[in-house]
């Protein structure tokens, strides 16, 4: 991997000789500008507006617009003597936890690679103390005109750097979440938790860039005279008026694509009326008690009717004696 600056890390009184690599780099496919009706490329020129005429790359440089529009130049030879410690130097100022560091600071990232065979005793220490520390270190560097922060962490067996965005630059947040209370019931959140639950983990490395391929099949098939690829009908969309059928219809469909059988989705809408039932049991238990109390009514009655027509029988059978004799 080619180097993009030189210089060396300040780890108080030690010095580390480092290359720095871009970590990263873009996939993306990039267009050029041309006229639609010959195809011909659109290309622009650059003129110096005093002499009206085209200049080359080798003669152009640099200058700060003053207030009153006036230009002063400033050479690479002005920038590179800078009264900064950091033009050449990633400067640690601390070491603190990771979780310090706010995601929305996070810029560019780069690898620092050893500079020669002296190099490689002081960065195996400064790798195995942000190890043993389980801390990552902020520094200050200078790159590409001007100053910046950096965080240096450990990745496998190399240290990286990733760019900081300094505090003042992160825009506070204000008027970006809703002004309207909302209300968020238990039932939804059951239903939000088994969404979650149901989408899972994922393997970073099993995720790709859909968008780069559908327009490379694109490119093949006008490279090859043949019609491109047609996009999908969307699915019918509208508005959500119900949000707890959403979430349930979300859960569904998240099951489904992953071949689960189990319904998290009853399970987590009887999370909540679960505490309800106590009521119910009362009731029945009532309605139980009632039904003892009629039956022993019942039996009860039947046996007062019993013995109610068992003395209405005997007289019954003494008067027929009587007129027997």
């Amino acid at each position: 991997m080619r180097s993009i600056w030189n210089g060396a890390i300040s780890f108080g009184l030690v010095s580390i000789p480092i290359k720095l690599v871009n970590a990263t780099e873009s996939h993306s496919i990039s267009f050029r500008q041309i006229h639609t009706e010959d195809g011909g490329r659109i290309r622009y020129r650059k003129f110096c507006e005093l002499e009206d005429r085209e200049v080359t790359q080798s003669e152009i440089g640099k200058g700060y617009e003053d207030a009153d529009g006036s230009i002063i130049p400033i050479t690479d030879d002005d920038l590179s003597r800078l009264p900064l410690p950091t033009a050449k130097t990633i400067e640690i100022v601390a070491f603190v936890p990771a979780d310090r560091i706010d995601p929305l600071q996070m810029d560019a990232a780069y690898y620092l690679a050893a500079s020669g065979a002296p190099a490689a005793k002081p960065y195996t220490l400064l790798r195995e103390a942000l190890k043993r520390s389980n801390k990552v270190a902020i520094a200050k560097f200078a790159l590409r005109g001007r100053e910046r922060l950096g965080m240096l962490r450990v990745v496998g067996d190399a240290i990286a750097m990733h760019g900081l965005l300094w505090p003042d630059e992160v825009r506070a947040p204000e008027g970006v979440a809703p002004d309207a209370g909302v209300t968020v019931r238990d039932k939804e959140l059951d239903l939000a938790d088994a969404l979650m639950d149901t989408l899972g983990e994922v393997d970073l490395d099993d995720l790709h860039d859909e968008y780069r391929e559908a327009v490379e099949e694109v490119i093949a098939a006008k490279v090859s005279g043949q019609a491109p690829p047609e996009a999908p009908e969307p699915a019918a969309g509208g508005k959500v008026l119900d949000l707890m059928a959403a979430l349930e219809n979300s859960v569904r469909a998240a099951q489904e694509s992953r071949g689960e059988t189990a319904d998290r989705t009853a399970t987590a809408a009887k999370k909540t009326p679960a505490k309800k039932t106590a009521a119910p049991a009362k009731k029945s238990a009532s309605k139980s008690t009632a039904a003892k109390k009629t039956t022993a009514k019942s039996a009860t009655g039947k046996k007062t009717a019993k013995s109610t027509a068992a003395k209405k029988t005997p007289a019954k059978k003494t008067a027929t004696r009587k007129r027997s004799a």
